[in-house]
């Protein structure tokens, strides 16, 4: 194997994103996933690893300036799955060098009754999941302040775009629309709801892992203004050319029988409160700091569109992260 300057754990949406942006840029580039299956991106180079075995880290990030934790255990096993992948990953690359760039979302946060979520609100979660990513976070944290491992974590709001289909508007989401069916939606329709772009996604863990001065905090990725499940699916609708689509509303009971055979849709319950009062993302302090900005949400639509279309199934992999 050839020794990377970047090492992405986890192939999901986001860790195959990385790899694409990277590899365009001409960067060398190892995805890591427990199969080690290759990757079939060119200039992306393939690897096998137990994430959760520090050796098995180290080996496979040796050399590396940059790994990414884009990996996540099952939807439905975060508190059990999560401090085991913590441990194996920080404890490969304590002493080592290798930056950490943590892929993370807003469930600590918990409900804020309407505002705006920034870097410094307390973490306030109080359902399972939520705690989970608290605990998760506070962990890689401690890890930089001790000097072990230098840490930087971005977070986004809900994902879509290419590749984004284990999301709210993901694969119950766009094939639907695309279809001309009803699309699923839960909670308050007309609330504003934000939603982060996969590649803005990407694009803003490579480029903290380029600063310096961004280690050691926590940034929100770039995320364009927050609009209602109403206005999204209208908007992604005129990006398809189709008219307006009708909205199927999700109710917690329906979720809870859903539950009975999938369990994700079971899990989801605790969350419901994201779509009851308005859920936005301030990404302010990345914006004023590094000037990024989140792309255009006409733009992301059509990206979308266009990859859903020649997509139908939703290639994703179980290492995606939410």
């Amino acid at each position: 194997m050839t020794v990377p300057q970047h090492v992405i754990l986890g192939a999901g949406a986001l860790g195959t994103t990385i790899a694409e942006q990277l590899a365009a840029a001409g960067e060398p580039v190892r995805l890591v996933t427990r199969s080690g299956r290759n990757p079939a991106i060119p200039g992306v180079e393939g690897a096998a690893a137990d994430l959760t075995d520090p050796a098995a880290v180290r080996a496979v990030a040796a050399g590396a300036r940059v790994a990414y934790f884009a990996c996540q255990p099952a939807y439905t096993d975060w508190p059990k799955g999560f401090p085991p992948l913590a441990e194996g990953v920080l404890g490969g690359l304590a002493g080592s060098g290798t930056r950490l760039a943590v892929v993370d979302n807003t469930y600590m946060y918990g409900p804020t009754g309407g505002r705006a979520m920034t870097e410094d609100l307390p973490y306030a979660a109080t359902t399972r999941k939520g705690i989970a990513r608290a605990k998760l976070a506070e962990r890689f944290m401690a890890a930089h302040r001790a000097g072990d491992v230098r840490v930087v974590i971005a977070r986004a709001s809900d994902y879509f775009g290419p590749r984004g289909a284990t999301s709210s508007v993901g694969d119950r989401f766009f094939p639907p629309l695309l279809a001309g069916k009803a699309v699923q939606v839960f909670g308050d329709v007309d609330a504003p709801h934000s939603n982060t772009y996969v590649p803005d996604f990407a694009r803003t863990l490579i480029e903290l892992g380029r600063r310096d001065e961004a280690f050691g905090e926590i940034w929100h990725v770039p995320t364009a203004p927050a609009v209602s499940q109403r206005r999204f699916a209208e908007m992604a609708a005129e990006a398809a050319g189709l008219p307006a689509p009708k909205l199927s509303r999700l109710s917690k009971p329906m979720l809870r029988l859903a539950g009975l055979f999938v369990p994700p849709a079971r899990e989801m319950i605790e969350m419901a409160y994201e779509f009851e009062e308005p859920f936005i993302l301030d990404s302010s302090k990345i914006e004023r700091a590094f000037g990024l900005r989140p792309t255009p949400l006409e733009e992301a639509l059509a990206e979308t569109v266009s990859w859903w279309r020649g997509n139908a199934g939703g290639d994703v992999a179980s290492e995606a992260v939410a």
